[in-house]
C-alpha cells in the first residue's frame, strides 16, 4: 500500500537508507536525508507491507521552472526487484502528470540506480562526477515516458 509519509515514519525511512548504504548511498548523505525530511518535504510517500515500511520516495516542485523532481527514492534490499520501486515511481508520475503547470519531470540519481530509471522512461541529461560523495556521481535524468 502506498500512502503519504507521516513524521512517525522517519525512523523507518532512515532504516531503509541505512540498509542501502554504502551500495546506493554514501553514509554522509544521511544528514541531507534528515534535512529533507525535516525541512524540504513537499510530497513524500511510503510503501507499506504488513505494517512495515519497505519503500519511500518523494516529489518536489519547481513551479517557476514548470518542473517536478522525484526525490529520495529508497526500497529495502529484500523488496528490490519485486516491483515496489516501479509501483512507487508510477504512482508519483501519475500524480505529476495531472498537474497542467508541470512540463518536465526529472530525477537526480547516481550510476548505481540510473538503470532503474532508464527502464521507467527516463533519459540521462548530464553526469557530474563525485557529486553526491566520492565515487557517487550525479546522473540528471528527464522523463520522456
Amino acid at each position: 500500500m502506498i500512502r503519504p509519509y507521516r513524521q512517525t515514519d522517519q525512523q523507518s525511512v532512515l532504516n531503509l537508507f541505512q540498509s542501502n548504504t554504502p551500495e546506493y548511498f554514501d553514509f554522509s548523505e544521511k544528514v541531507e536525508l534528515l534535512d529533507y525530511l525535516n525541512h524540504k518535504l513537499e510530497d513524500y510517500f511510503v510503501v507499506e507491507q504488513n505494517g512495515v515500511v519497505i519503500g519511500s520516495g518523494g516529489i518536489n516542485y519547481f513551479y517557476e521552472e514548470k518542473k517536478a523532481r522525484l526525490s529520495w527514492d529508497i526500497v529495502s534490499p529484500q523488496s528490490q526487484g519485486k516491483g515496489v520501486g516501479t509501483a512507487l515511481t508510477h504512482y508519483r508520475l501519475n500524480l505529476i502528470k495531472k498537474l497542467e503547470q508541470i512540463q518536465v519531470i526529472e530525477v537526480r540519481t547516481s550510476q548505481f540506480s540510473n538503470g532503474f530509471y532508464l527502464q521507467q522512461g527516463f533519459r540521462i541529461k548530464s553526469i557530474e562526477k563525485d557529486y553526491w560523495a566520492s565515487g557517487f556521481d550525479l546522473y540528471l535524468m528527464e522523463y520522456y515516458g
